[in-house]
């Protein structure tokens, strides 16, 4: 029961987008407390939303496999909520970690532009630390260990190198957590597919 109660939810903001991703124990919470509501899609692909009580009647009408038991009676798990008052895209710095880093870089050396295996990279101070370079978004970079070598402790112009992209800090976007080329839920190929239409082009072109 613990394995499905950790399975994926995809949640949706009042206005249908999608803008993360919970436990099905956290989304049934939500539900419970009439913070939202069950999606599903009917025979029809007419979606229709379900609160707490309708969906718990639902799910003794229609039992599926995928259902917990309380102690008085089963319900579904739901694969897709719908949030009741959040109608905002979420707010969220991307952490400064090194995973990150190799995430916005895409494993690509940012000196010579060839993607390696992130055993085989480093974290290059674009300003060296002993010049001032400070440990940031704006002055850290994927560099192979033969560019590294090459730049030393010296900046790019010294070395006669240019950076294939001036390294910023990654604007979070609500969608970056669901990750396309991964198995999901059929119920959710609709909002995904929404989602990953409405990114904004200068976003993913910039």
């Amino acid at each position: 029961m613990s394995a499905l109660l950790n399975q994926p939810v995809l949640v949706l903001n009042r206005l249908w987008q999608a803008v993360n991703i919970c436990t099905v124990r956290r989304a049934l919470v939500l539900l419970f407390q009439g913070h939202a509501q069950v999606v599903w899609a009917s025979e029809g692909g007419v979606y229709q939303t379900f609160s707490f009580r309708e969906w718990r009647d639902f799910s003794q009408e229609r039992p599926g496999e995928e259902s917990v038991r309380s102690v008085s009676f089963r319900i579904r798990i739901p694969r897709v909520i719908l949030l009741l008052v959040f109608d905002r895209m979420p707010r969220k710095e991307v952490k400064f970690t090194r995973h990150n880093i190799f995430e916005r870089d895409k494993n690509t050396c940012q000196y010579c532009g060839k993607v390696f295996d992130r055993k085989d990279l480093n974290l290059d101070h674009v300003i060296p630390r002993d010049r001032g370079g400070p440990t940031t978004w704006e002055n850290i970079v994927c560099s192979c260990v033969a560019c590294n070598a090459k730049k030393g402790n010296r900046t790019p112009e010294e070395a006669g190198m240019r950076l294939i992209r001036r390294p910023r800090r990654p604007k979070w976007r609500p969608f970056v957590q669901v990750n396309f080329g991964a198995p999901c839920h059929e119920s959710w190929r609709h909002f995904i597919d929404v989602a990953y239409w409405n990114v904004e082009l200068r976003e993913e072109l910039g």
